[in-house]
């Protein structure tokens, strides 16, 4: 049985600018590998609730779970809880169990639980929360989409908290192989090793080193035995000691 799929949504006119640099779907792409679910596709939009709510619609059809990264902060630019709303065409409105745990956090630290701030207790109708260690306002599930904030440690936390909840597959192994030859040297024995394995995925990925050319060759399968004998297969042939 093929393992579950997902998809990842990157929300934010700040990585869009180049000002701030995507770490999350890094984090994401090892969290599910490792966990069985493959992630297919990643997605990065713009803080415009249309888009938004049209790549979730997309995303949430094609694939088993989508995650969503960034504008569920205090900000009149978090748009993403009023995106998934819209996305949905259900109701979105401050929940008495997001407001206590925001107000129990900001009585504890002193401060106020202002407007802004309550912003982040707006949760779709049909929700259920994710819970967040670090700064307490909550992410939220709605269907088969899981909502997390940008901030990577807040991200991270999130994912931490919702990934015992999810099914998975088998996991995915990998292993590579630094070859000291161009692409176009090897390509056409290793299209002939990959023809010959078509249950394991074999990438060619480029470098140069003191203006040598070379390839690292990532085999990836959830048989370790067929990575096993496909890089034993591929150092052969290359000749490259393992």
């Amino acid at each position: 049985m093929a393992n579950p799929t997902a998809a990842m949504l990157v929300i934010g006119d700040e990585i869009l600018s180049g000002r701030t640099h995507d770490t999350n779907t890094h984090h994401l792409a090892q969290e599910l590998t490792s966990h069985g679910i493959d992630l297919a596709e990643a997605r990065l939009v713009p803080d415009r609730i249309d888009v938004i709510a049209d790549a979730v619609r997309a995303l949430s059809a094609a694939y088993d779970h989508v995650f969503t990264s960034g504008g569920i902060g205090p900000t009149h630019d978090d748009i993403t809880a009023d995106a998934i709303a819209v996305a949905f065409d259900v109701p979105l409105d401050v929940r008495d169990d997001a407001r206590a745990l925001m107000q129990a956090h900001y009585d504890s630290s002193g401060m106020e639980l202002n407007a802004a701030r309550l912003r982040m207790a707006r949760i779709p109708e049909g929700a259920t929360l994710i819970d967040n260690p670090v700064s307490i306002a909550p992410g939220f599930t709605l269907q088969n989409v899981h909502v997390m904030a940008g901030v990577p440690a807040v991200f991270q936390a999130m994912v931490a908290s919702i990934m015992p909840t999810l099914t998975g597959g088998a996991q995915i192994l990998s292993q590579s192989l630094r070859v000291l030859r161009g692409e176009g040297d090897i390509a056409g024995p290793l299209a002939e090793v990959a023809a010959a394995h078509p249950d394991v995925s074999i990438g060619s990925y480029p470098f140069t080193r003191d203006g040598v050319f070379g390839s690292n060759i990532v085999v990836r399968s959830t048989d370790g035995a067929a990575v096993d004998g496909v890089i034993t297969t591929l150092a052969r042939l290359f000749h490259v000691r393992q």
